[in-house]
């Protein structure tokens, strides 16, 4: 099974990076699967049930959030009804939609997707660890080929839960940070490893969002609006091979794309910043 990963979709921009580039390259790397981050996906905080939806039409076979599922009252609402969205599964017991989930594709495969949240300097939530070992059990009994998105902010956490999981799952792919690292690798036991897969959405940025108003909450340390900047964009993402049978990665390697402003339509719209 060829996997595509798309790292997380940031605003308008971001989604519009999304359609441009999504049908080459399943014409270029011809993946079973395409998943996706979308938890920025509404103006850069949030996504939407509606944007999923779109998204989801658009290509994107299955989707991954974050520590921002809730910032939405219309997902808190309708993600019950998206059997291919999946939110943190160590978000506290009590909270909509699932962890986890197995998506059957069109040629009969399947593919499990598990997403986790951090704890290193992010809101409190339960073991990612131990959350984990339970969600696997569960989804190996149904599928070998098992992505983990782990959305956390520290890089060695992320490492960790690689080597944790190490062998028990196909990949391990941290999003969060929108900065695409530089380590994808398989570990040992036969689970690719990426730190963050980076972002889709515009790149004359402070990692999606105007540089004028991060740049003012640095210098003052006063509250401000983040907008979404325009321009052009980076799209960025992860190609995992997997053995069906044994879920064992085979290869992996990052996807880049850095446009420039002749990629983008002409029209206003593509260069201005997304309000929030």
């Amino acid at each position: 099974m060829r996997i595509l990963f798309i790292g997380d979709i940031v605003g308008q921009p971001g989604r519009a990076c999304v359609a441009r580039h999504l049908p080459a390259l399943r014409e270029r790397y011809r993946p079973d699967v395409v998943i996706a981050n979308a938890e920025n996906a509404a103006a850069g905080l949030g996504v939407t049930p509606q944007l999923l939806k779109e998204l989801h039409k658009a290509g994107i076979d299955g989707f991954t959030l974050g520590n921002h599922t809730w910032r939405r009252p219309e997902l808190v609402k309708g993600i019950d009804g998206l059997n291919y969205v999946v939110r943190p599964a160590n978000f506290p017991e009590n909270n909509p939609g699932r962890g986890s989930m197995v998506l059957r594709l069109a040629d009969g495969q399947t593919i499990g997707v598990l997403n986790l949240v951090g704890r290193v300097f992010m809101e409190p939530a339960r073991c990612p660890f131990l959350t984990a070992n339970a969600e696997l059990e569960t989804l190996r009994q149904e599928t070998s080929v098992i992505l983990v998105d782990m959305h956390a902010e520290a890089t060695a956490e992320k490492i960790a839960l690689g080597w944790y999981l190490d062998g028990r799952c196909t990949a391990v792919i941290g999003t969060h940070t929108h900065v695409q690292t530089a380590d994808a690798w398989i570990l040992p036991k036969g689970t690719a490893f990426l730190s963050d897969a980076g972002m889709c959405g515009p790149y004359h940025s402070v990692i999606g969002v105007e540089t004028d108003k991060v740049m003012s909450r640095f210098l003052t340390g006063m509250p401000a609006r983040f907008d979404v900047a325009g321009g052009p964009c980076v799209f960025s993402g992860a190609v995992i091979d997997a053995d069906d049978e044994s879920g064992k990665a085979r290869h992996i390697e990052t996807l880049l794309i850095r446009e420039t402003e002749a990629d983008l339509p002409q029209d206003a719209a593509s260069r201005a910043p997304e309000k929030g």
